[in-house]
């Protein structure tokens, strides 16, 4: 008996299904972090010319295509896997691998990020407290409660869900009090005024569209859903029209508050408005409300990311001695928790703007070849009895889709480029090591 299937029989190699359709939708609602839209605001309306609202629904619009494209592979392969296993069963093992491999960049670094994001704002509010301890505790508590079991992370996650999303109602209602008070914008010009143009509002929406990643994580959770593939597609889907409704929605009531795009700073202009319509404190106690909430995205970040690392060491394209293990006692991939987490700790070393640079590249090149993935399935699956009109209409969505995503794949930092193309090459090393140097062909997608 080899070494591998000797720690394959010792150790348990399925997940535990205890997620239902709620806990599926606020994992994927945390990964994205309602609030994050009065973070992007000002830099959204700006680059629109005033038409912040337009540009989040355009990004909704773009971003369903590829959630509907992981919608259906997911209901078609219900493992853990997601682009790994979706672009892998479809376009062959060694595209799959290189799938999995560059959405790992997106899902090994955004959880760095989302912590880094937490502990400087919480370092803002309580600046004699070090940043590194704030990531201490933030990356400390994250991973523990992640340790400890899906289901105890699922309750977790809930609660922090509806805070954030009680912050933003908050804020809501500021704003609608402000507009019954003093007179804001016209409606319209909102959505469109005379200084916005197509490019405008396409520009704008590439920058709202990273406020959609993380929706294609849901999928990892599948093998930890009662009934997958029914929960898994509606939770994808769901995540990015519920998503997409707060960002439009709260993006329109800023705009009425502050009509046009010009800032005197565009970065903090959610901020800013918050002020003027709420006042300080009420500004100053809602962000603090919202940072804590925001524990909840790096808990949703590393528990997804933990499970497509422990699928590809489960097939063994990376090691399984070190990825394909699980906790007898809670059945979580413990070991690649606690890498994420050291990875986490990273971010003292880096600003926000670099550790942003290391994910973009991975999720739009993932997302691209989950749209190739769709458009093959759907020939390939395609009914002698249907009609061959169907199958061209049906293939519109993935299309669009992989147009989108080749889009905002092309307005990355340059710095997003060199990063990605040396995390291909170290996975061409990887993947001539699973192979013993090109000579065995990549392991078989599990079919657990």
């Amino acid at each position: 008996m080899s070494a591998d299937t000797a720690l394959q029989t010792a150790q348990p190699a399925k997940l535990l299904p205890r997620l239902g359709l709620l806990g599926v939708v606020f994992f994927g609602l945390a990964y994205m972090s309602p609030s994050i839209v009065t973070s992007t605001f000002g830099v959204v309306s700006e680059t629109s010319r005033g038409a912040a609202p337009t540009a989040y629904l355009v990004a909704t619009a773009a971003m369903l295509l590829t959630a509907i494209a992981y919608a259906v592979l997911a209901r078609a392969y219900p493992t853990a896997g997601s682009a790994y296993t979706y672009v892998g069963k479809t376009l062959g093992r060694v595209v799959g691998f290189f799938a999995g491999w560059v959405i790992l960049l997106d899902y090994l670094f955004l959880p760095m990020v989302a912590w880094l994001i937490q502990s400087t704002y919480l370092h803002a509010q309580f600046p004699g407290i070090p940043l590194w301890v704030w990531l201490l505790v933030n990356v400390g508590a994250t991973t523990v409660i992640n340790l400890l079991g899906i289901a105890l992370a699922d309750r977790v996650n809930i609660v922090l869900t509806i805070t954030a999303m009680a912050s933003v109602a908050a804020l809501v209602i500021v704003l609608l009090l402000f507009l019954g008070r003093e007179a804001g914008g016209a409606p319209s010009t909102a959505m469109w005024n005379d200084q916005t143009n197509i490019v405008a509002v396409s520009s704008a929406a590439a920058v709202a569209a990273y406020s959609f990643l993380g929706f294609d994580a849901i999928s990892t959770l599948s093998e930890e859903t009662k009934h997958p593939r029914r929960d898994i597609p509606r939770g994808i889907v769901l995540a990015v029209l519920i998503g997409g409704c707060i960002f439009v929605g709260v993006s329109f009531l800023m705009q009425l508050v502050h009509p046009g795009g010009v800032f005197e700073n565009a970065d903090t202009a959610g901020y800013t408005l918050s002020i003027f319509a709420g006042g300080a404190a009420f500004t100053n106690v809602n962000n603090l409300v919202s940072v804590i909430a925001g524990f909840g995205s790096g808990l949703a970040i590393q528990a997804t990311s933990s499970r497509l690392l422990f699928v590809m060491g489960r097939d063994g394209v990376l090691p399984r001695a070190v990825f394909g293990r699980l906790s007898s006692a809670f059945r979580v991939p413990w070991i690649n928790i606690l890498l994420i987490g050291a990875i986490g700790m990273l971010g003292m070393l880096l600003d926000i703007g670099k550790a942003t640079a290391y994910i973009n590249f991975g999720a739009f090149l993932a997302f691209a070849l989950v749209n190739i993935a769709l458009l093959v399935w759907i020939w390939r699956n395609a009914a002698p009895a249907r009609p061959i009109a169907v199958t061209v209409l049906l293939s519109v969505i993935p299309v669009a889709g992989f147009a989108v995503d080749l889009y905002l794949f092309s307005k990355l930092h340059p710095e997003a480029y060199a990063i990605g193309g040396a995390w291909l090459l170290l996975g061409v090393v990887m993947l001539a090591v699973a192979t013993r140097g090109f000579r065995r062909p990549v392991p078989v997608l599990s079919e657990r």
